[in-house]
């Protein structure tokens, strides 16, 4: 990505892969363990994956791109 906030937006969608890393882990240890629920934390992580697109779609839009999706 280009831009004055290009590098910003990459390393937001880095983490944002990070957190849905972390979430299928959760969710196959749960699984594994015969557990019937979304982990406590899945929720949670959510949000935050959701707060992380948002942020990165402000700043590409502040680059002029067009919003995605």
């Amino acid at each position: 990505m280009t831009g004055e906030y290009g590098s910003l937006v990459d390393r937001l969608e880095s983490v944002a892969a990070d957190l849905d890393e972390i979430a299928f882990d959760q969710l196959r240890e749960a699984v594994a363990d015969g557990e019937i629920q979304r982990p406590a934390a899945d929720r949670e992580l959510m949000k935050a994956r959701r707060a992380i697109e948002k942020a990165a779609s402000i700043l590409r839009q502040l680059d002029g791109e067009e919003p995605a999706g």
